[in-house]
């Protein structure tokens, strides 16, 4: 029976599973975006996002559970310096993954993850739109045309008499 078996064993055992994902989460950490196979991305995402969540609050007990994880100095000062400031405001969901097509060696899938506030061609894309687009509100299909012009002349007229 497959009792508490949802995650995917990517065909290695736990170690170099674990191994795997540490490795491939500090890469995610220090280069912003990687390429990876879809199966490879899908499990990191499940691994990293609460390592990554844990650095929005800098405690001496919060770098040593991520650095239980990780096991890099580097990694760990780059999260909770420069990413923690960035995924501050963010309510979770720090990955994001790019389907990109099948290799050519062996037909995998692959595609790319990369952290979601790190893709300055998305961020300048987005920022162009919202500039681009022109403030409009909610008016009524009513007509808005001043029709109290000559109206108002006629008092003139009547007030000069």
């Amino acid at each position: 029976m497959r009792h508490n078996k949802k995650f995917n064993h990517l065909s290695r055992k736990k170690a170099h599973r674990d191994a795997l994902m540490s490795n491939m989460t500090t890469s995610l950490i220090l280069h912003k975006r990687i390429f990876t196979t879809l199966a490879k991305a899908k499990a990191l995402r499940v691994f990293a996002e609460p390592i990554i969540n844990r650095a929005k609050d800098n405690t001496t007990a919060s770098r040593r559970v991520v650095f239980s994880y990780l096991q890099s100095k580097e990694a760990v000062t780059e999260l909770f310096t420069n990413i923690a400031a960035k995924i501050a405001d963010r309510p979770g969901g720090y990955t994001r993954i790019l389907k990109l097509g099948n290799r050519l060696g062996d037909n995998a899938k692959t595609c790319f993850i990369e952290l979601v506030d790190y893709n300055e061609a998305m961020l300048q894309a987005k920022a162009e739109e919202n500039s681009a687009k022109k403030k409009t509100t909610r008016r009524s299909r009513r007509s808005t045309k001043k029709v109290d012009a000559p109206v108002a002349e006629e008092v003139k007229e009547a007030t000069a008499e």
